[in-house]
């Protein structure tokens, strides 16, 4: 079975290792990138008032804004979405107090301690009003900022599906850094790189999709409407539906291992 994992970096080569793990057929194809905000000006002046500390709560729902955050002052307290995003505050040195059960924007919501008190949520340019709608319901006053925006890597259906099938060579991660060694090593190894899809035959029997973002470019694809949609979370899946994608299952939580469990309950029984 060839899984498709949407995304590059050090996240996608985690996945695909779990992927082949449990016995299947990764394919690295990023189908979206994150670019910085079009309002830099702006963003910056509401950062700014947030390291000043006149905020009472930092609301963080994706790691791509903590990627953007200034120094948050002790005086803050933050809320994360999620372990995936809580663990890459830590990893910034920023104490995360709140980590809703349900690890998603409706559960944060649903779960937010508090009734009064100024939020700051930077999000993503197409991020839905969830969170800042739920939190202005509990009283909380919302200043919103746009972080940063995700922008397709191809600016067309038929890019996409060419990449796909093989028009495009997309180099196979693993391949290329054997290649390297070998020549490191004082060997040719040109036969060690093989190109992650065979031209034109390429079948994708399983998507893992992590954002609503994602979910939109999968759609344009044109899979086969048995094609296994997995999804990272309920916010996600309910994305994918919207899209029109059948979702086969949904990991239990936000994590690689949960996304490939999921996964891994959609194969084929031999």
């Amino acid at each position: 079975m060839r899984v498709l994992i949407p995304r590059g970096g050090s996240w996608g080569d985690d996945v695909a290792r779990l992927v082949t793990d449990a016995g299947f057929e990764p394919l690295i194809l990023p189908l979206v990138t994150i670019e910085p905000a079009d309002d830099q000006e702006h963003l910056q002046r509401v950062l700014g008032q947030l390291s000043e500390g006149r905020f009472d709560w930092l609301v963080v729902t994706s790691q791509s804004t903590v990627r953007v955050l200034p120094r948050v002052p002790a005086s803050v307290h933050v809320a994360a979405v999620g372990a995936v995003t809580a663990a890459s505050l830590r990893e910034r040195g920023v104490p995360v107090g709140f980590i809703p059960t349900k690890q998603s924007a409706a559960g944060l919501v649903d779960e937010w301690p508090i009734r009064e008190g100024r939020v700051l949520w930077p999000h993503a340019l197409d991020a839905r009003p969830t969170i800042a709608d739920g939190l202005r319901q509990h009283g909380m006053q919302v200043t919103e900022v746009v972080a940063y925006q995700t922008v397709p890597v191809y600016e067309s259906g038929r890019e996409l599906v060419e990449a796909i099938t093989g028009s495009m060579p997309i180099i196979d991660a693993d391949a290329l850094r054997q290649q390297e060694e070998l020549q490191a090593a004082g060997e040719d190894g040109a036969d060690a790189v093989l190109t992650a899809v065979e031209p034109a035959e390429t079948p994708i029997d399983a998507v893992l999709v992590t954002s609503g973002s994602v979910a939109k470019q999968v759609a344009r694809l044109g899979l086969a409407t048995d094609t296994r949609i997995i999804a990272i979370g309920e916010q996600t899946a309910e994305d994918c539906r919207k899209y029109g994608l059948r979702v086969a299952a949904v990991a239990k939580q936000p994590n690689p291992t949960a996304l490939v469990a999921a996964l891994a309950t959609t194969a084929p029984r031999p």
